[in-house]
Formats: structure tokens, C-alpha cells, sequence
């Protein structure tokens, strides 16, 4: 892993949510608000996150018409938490909107807003010629993404997340069996990569990420882990 990681020095800024009620994004919210670097955390989302804060503003929207909220789309820097599931989001076009749209139009509006730096959550296999449509479109996602050239861009692919959720996921409940058994198998070798990662080793890896001089890219699942043990 190569990488410069010298320390960014900045005034106060101001950080973007996208996905803060979220599993991930509910972890890097807290980490936010509690973090002096950060004098302002705006949120845009459909739900309020229910948290009352000096350094909070939330824009209570429909996220599929994030384009026309240009105005208000302004910090140094955006975090993507945004993500669904087959079980929550049955109809692929309401699924490709939510896990494709959303980041893609965030992306375009750091472009158009001069914004600098675009933290997004993808997933490890993301590819847009896998035969999986969940990871079809995470990695449609991740080109387009890219293609907006914004300046620091890193696209997290951590493997299953850890932690509890609020709505029930049976797929990633059988998941999460599966690897509890053969987890022993899994510090070997290439097998690493599929090591289940927790929240907020993510929503860790993720704030020293954009306060770190680091390359822009891809960070596999492994890597997540080792910035995150960083910060």
C-alpha cells in the first residue's frame, strides 16, 4: 500500500450525510458531531435522524430529486452511506435508483459545487459485468462515480457489515451464520478480504481518509480495516 499520509491542516469544516438513519451512517454521524474538526454536519435525508445538535442542520427531502437541492448542497466534504437491500427494495428500477442514482447525482453536484472530496460505501465485488445485480450496480455506480474526477474520491468495499439493524435482513442474517462457522477459515490467505467489518471500523477509516493526504481510488475491505485501526 502506497500512500502520502501526512496530516491535512484545516479550519472547521463542513461535512455532508447522505444515508445518516443508515447502520453506517448513523455511526459516522455520531462521530461527527463529536468530532472539533467539524463545525457544521448536514444532513439530507427522508426521515429526521431524531438528534437535536448545535453543529446539526437537516434537509428533510425526497433524495431522488436531490439535483434541485443544488443550493443547499455545499460543505468540504460529502459521505455516501446510502445503500438497500433486495428484501427492503424488491423492484430493480427503485433498487438502481437508490444504490446507483443517489450516489452518481451527489457525485455531480461535488462537481458542479467544487467540492473536493466524495467518500462513498460500495461493496467488495462491486463489478458491472457480475452476474449478481447487487453487485452489477455498485460497480455501474463506482465508474460513474469516477468519471466525475472530483479530486478526492475514495469508494469504501468493505465485506458484510457487522453491527445490529433496525429492519430485518434474512440474507445477511444466514450470511452472518455462515461466516460465524467458517470464520477460523478465513485469516488465511486471500480468504481475508471476506472478513466481516464492523460500522465503525468503516465510518474510522472513512474520517481519516479526507483528514490524511491519501491517493483517490478503490479501498478494498482489508485496507478499510487496517486505516480504520488508525484513527
Amino acid at each position: 500500500m502506497t500512500s502520502n499520509t501526512n496530516v491535512k491542516i484545516t479550519m472547521s469544516k463542513t461535512a455532508i450525510i447522505l444515508g445518516a438513519t443508515g447502520l453506517t451512517g448513523s455511526y459516522l454521524l455520531d462521530s461527527l458531531l463529536e468530532d472539533d474538526r467539524y463545525g457544521q454536519i448536514v444532513l439530507f435525508s427522508r426521515n429526521s435522524c431524531g438528534i437535536k445538535h448545535p453543529k446539526l442542520v437537516e434537509h428533510l427531502i425526497d433524495l431522488f430529486e436531490l439535483e434541485r437541492h443544488k443550493d443547499k448542497f455545499n460543505a468540504d466534504e460529502v459521505f455516501c452511506c446510502i445503500g438497500t437491500t433486495k428484501a427492503k427494495t424488491a423492484d430493480k428500477e427503485t433498487y438502481s435508483k437508490i444504490d446507483y442514482g443517489i450516489p452518481v447525482t451527489a457525485a455531480s453536484l461535488c462537481s458542479q459545487n467544487d467540492i473536493n472530496t466524495f467518500v462513498v460505501v460500495s461493496a467488495l465485488g462491486a463489478n458491472q459485468k457480475s452476474r449478481l445485480f447487487y453487485n452489477r450496480i455498485k460497480g455501474k455506480m463506482e465508474i460513474d462515480v469516477l468519471k466525475f474526477k472530483i479530486k478526492n474520491t475514495y469508494i469504501l468495499q468493505p465485506s458484510l457489515i457487522g453491527g445490529k439493524r433496525e429492519e430485518k435482513r434474512t440474507g445477511e442474517s444466514i450470511m452472518k451464520f455462515l461466516f460465524s462457522l467458517f470464520k477460523p477459515l478465513l485469516y488465511f490467505g486471500d480468504l481475508k478480504r471476506y472478513l466481516p467489518i464492523h460500522p465503525e471500523t468503516i465510518v474510522d477509516c472513512m474520517i481519516w481518509l479526507v483528514n490524511h493526504d491519501y491517493k483517490s481510488g478503490r479501498i478494498e475491505s482489508q485496507t478499510i480495516q487496517k486505516i480504520g485501526k488508525k484513527e
